[in-house]
């Protein structure tokens, strides 16, 4: 029988696009990307240069995705080359910069006679270069420099487009066709004026736009370079007992490097030989630097700052806990927010209408009586000056600048629309434990259902259960047992080998259970022992004020015959975090509502809200019912009546929070946590301080009000600009360079945004 084919998961293809040059371009790359079978969706970066492809259902009978869609790139009249996974991002703006002001400088030269005569005639100086003169100087700057806009302008209209290019070309051509045949009615260049230094000139200033534009977008990349600095060129690598300096590509997986004080870390590893500080505050956020012994974990960029340290590497390049931040801030700035895709939709017919304008506006002229050179001046200061550079520029400028500074400040944007949402969020709701906590509960409290019971034997037993488990209870315990924590009901006694447990099986949201020297044992929260039937009237009252005090509270009872009995009750305490009450009042004081979504018993949970200020508590609550909950509150935000662009936002470290973080319109996953509430979240507080949620917020707000200035004074630019055009007020020299100013403008202004700091606390 014979079965269809499975569909390959979902993959992220990156592409390096040469040949764009406003947000035509990108509307029609994006189109031929969506129609390749298999893309499931694609963004396209004009300040970047690159596009984000995600595919996903690509059978085995297709072509491969990665070929079709450099294909249809090609076919929409640009070049592209694909940016390999563990790849580090070229840094294409420098060399294009380079060149560009190259070519600008050649153009002003050449052109700088043409304009002479212009200069010096109100000083009552009266020359002109010979009309032959004119005529090959503009001729070099247009069909030499200038050929990059012919090139891409026959592309667009081969492939059924039109970008700023074609604006371009019809109006340089245009002068320089209408000074051709003036000259050839009057060879000598004495009846007729001639319009060759508009040519010439609007290339010149529109390449040096074009290099302006070039060096303000490595400005926008400033933090994402200030990031991949971080991780050093070389590295000094251990093989056979030879010890050699090598470059970072010449390290592989499993290679020993050593690491002298001072020193930056270039790959992650295990440290192998040797003890020694290492500031990791890049990562974490904390600027006292940690212990490092053998055995511990190490991060490329973290900082050695002591003793020589002996590492095997277990990632490079792209792969490393660096690299995949680095990688994330450039997915998060090739994404577009919902209001970039009205700017797109304007731009896919911005074009086709200017060039309607520009005709109307020459038409309109000529028929009024205006001599054919005076039309079709007009026509051409209309076709330069609407080029819509500035609206392909106006929102991925400053997504790039702010996406940076968030990654600078310890916020790691995975999605951009969440970085746009985070300004309208009206509710947040917190996950208790490694959130709002410090997430290192301790053991606190040891105690037995029977004098005759072991408190240390209780523990040893618990540990055993959860040796194997990450969660932060299951760990405080292996902890206190490893120190042989006593018990009230016992002396200090020397510690014992640990338990061996087998059949090992964690209820979700309840606990776990196995068995431990043949007896079958049950560990886990109250509400699993009441499920159980257990009687645990014994302890009623320390249970009881366990609660009232905050703490967490975990039962052990054994399995004998058809009944389970508890043997004794641990209890535990989390601290809050230093800065969470003081980042709820922020919060509030924006009028932001906070609730509290905890697994916790009641009780627990409504001790820590009341310290910290929350709103609201929703406990206990089993992991799969987080998500319901966020969804509720939610749909309540949304509800009929309700005030508009209200949303809800999620903050949680836990893969059990994963689900909730996707439920909400934005999800915040403290750095400290785990990898998939990471993935799951649109922004990762890399420092895990409550105090980022509202600097996340403040940021958004920030970058959404720099996009909507660059998007009006775009918008406003061509409004204006357009009437003065037709209207004869605008020479097409003053048009280009207005037109230049209006892209560099757009891009200083994003840049004012590296300006931001979040509001001291």
């Amino acid at each position: 029988m014979r079965t269809s084919p499975k569909p390959e998961p979902l993959q992220t293809l990156t592409l390096q696009i040469e040949g764009m040059t406003c947000a035509s371009c990108v509307r029609r790359v994006e189109r031929a990307l969506a129609a390749v079978p298999g893309v499931l969706d694609a963004s396209v970066n004009l300040a970047t240069n690159q596009a984000v492809v995600h595919q996903g259902g690509v059978t085995a009978g297709q072509p491969d995705v990665t070929q079709a869609a450099l294909k249809a790139i090609e076919s929409a009249g640009y070049q592209a080359s694909a940016i390999a996974p563990e790849a580090e991002s070229p840094d294409q703006p420098v060399d294009h910069a380079r060149t560009l002001g190259r070519h600008a400088a050649w153009a002003a030269l050449l052109s700088a006679p043409l304009v002479a005569p212009m200069l010096v005639a109100p000083m009552g100086v009266h020359w002109m270069l010979p009309s032959w003169l004119q005529a090959l100087l503009a001729s070099l700057v247009l069909f030499g420099l200038g050929s990059r806009f012919f090139v891409s302008a026959y592309k667009a209209l081969r492939h059924g487009g039109a970008n700023m290019d074609v604006l371009v070309v019809l109006g340089t051509l245009a002068a320089w066709l209408l000074s051709v045949w003036q000259w050839r009615q009057d060879p000598d260049g004495s009846a007729h004026a001639l319009y060759f230094e508009s040519a010439a000139v609007v290339v010149a200033l529109v390449l040096l736009g074009k290099w302006l534009e070039a060096r303000a977008k490595r400005g926008t990349l400033a933090a994402l370079q200030s990031l991949k600095a971080l991780r050093p060129d070389t590295a000094m690598r251990r093989r056979d007992g030879v010890i050699v300096r090598v470059a970072l590509a010449d390290v592989r997986v499993g290679d020993e490097l050593i690491v002298a004080p001072g020193e930056r870390l270039a790959t992650d590893g295990v440290l192998l030989e040797g003890r020694s500080h290492v500031d990791e505050s890049m990562l974490s956020g904390e600027s006292v630097p940690r212990v490092k012994e053998p055995g511990d974990a190490l991060h490329a960029g973290t900082l050695n700052a002591e003793g020589q340290m002996v590492m095997r590497t277990s990632a490079i390049g792209a792969q490393t806990s660096l690299g995949r931040i680095v990688k994330l801030v450039e997915a998060a700035q090739a994404k577009k927010p919902p209001i970039q895709l009205l700017v797109d939709q304007v731009a896919e017919w911005f074009v086709p209408v200017v060039i309607v304008i520009a005709a109307l506006t020459g038409l309109g002229w000529w028929m009024a009586g205006a001599a054919t050179a005076t039309a079709v001046i007009n026509a051409v200061s209309v076709l330069v000056i609407a080029c819509p550079c500035a609206l392909g520029l106006a929102t991925p400028a400053a997504l790039m600048v702010g996406t940076g500074l968030a990654a600078e400040r310890g916020i790691l944007v995975r999605d951009a629309p969440a970085l746009e949402a985070m300004q309208s969020v009206k509710l947040v709701a917190f996950d208790k434990t490694g959130t709002l906590t410090q997430g290192h509960p301790q053991v606190v409290r040891v105690e037995p259902t029977h004098p005759s019971l072991d408190a240390g034997r209780l523990l040893r037993t618990a540990a055993a259960l959860q040796v194997a488990i990450q969660h932060p209870l299951a760990q405080a315990v292996v902890r206190a047992a490893e120190a042989s924590a006593p018990g009230p009901a016992e002396t200090q006694a020397p510690a014992e080998p640990p338990m061996q447990a087998s059949d090992i099986k964690v209820v979700s949201g309840r606990g776990v259970q196995g068995v431990v020297q043949g007896a079958a044992m049950r560990l886990g929260s109250s509400r699993w022992m009441d499920e159980l039937h257990v009687d645990r009237s014994a302890l009623a009252q320390a249970e009881a004020a366990a609660w009232q005090e905050g703490h967490t509270v975990s039962w052990l009872a054994m399995e004998q015959g058809e009944s389970v009995h508890a043997l004794g009750m641990i209890t535990f305490a989390d601290q809050p975090k230093p800065d969470a009450a003081q980042s709820i009042a922020r919060l509030k004081a924006r009028g932001v509502r906070t609730v509290m979504i905890s697994g916790d018993n009641a009780e627990a949970a409504a001790h820590m809200a009341r310290q910290l200020g929350i709103d609201d508590v929703r406990a206990p609550v089993l992991p799969a019912d987080k998500a319901r909950i966020v969804r509720e509150l939610r749909e309540a935000l949304h509800a009929p009546g309700a005030p508009q662009n209200q949303r809800i936002a999620m903050v949680g470290d836990g893969i059990n929070d994963a689900p909730a973080l996707a439920a909400a319109d934005v999800g915040l996953a403290m750095g400290g946590g785990t990898d998939i509430a990471m993935e799951t979240a649109g922004l990762t507080l890399m420092h895990g301080t409550v105090a980022s949620v509202a600097d996340a917020m403040d940021l958004s707000r920030a970058v959404s009000t720099k996009i909507k200035q660059n998007l009006f004074w775009a918008f406003a630019y061509n409004v204006v600009s357009i009437p003065l055009a037709a209207s004869g007020l605008l020479s097409p020299m003053v048009a280009g360079a207005a037109m230049a100013l209006s892209s560099v403008s757009v891009v200083a202004n994003a840049l004012l945004l590296k300006r931001w700091r979040p509001p001291a606390r």
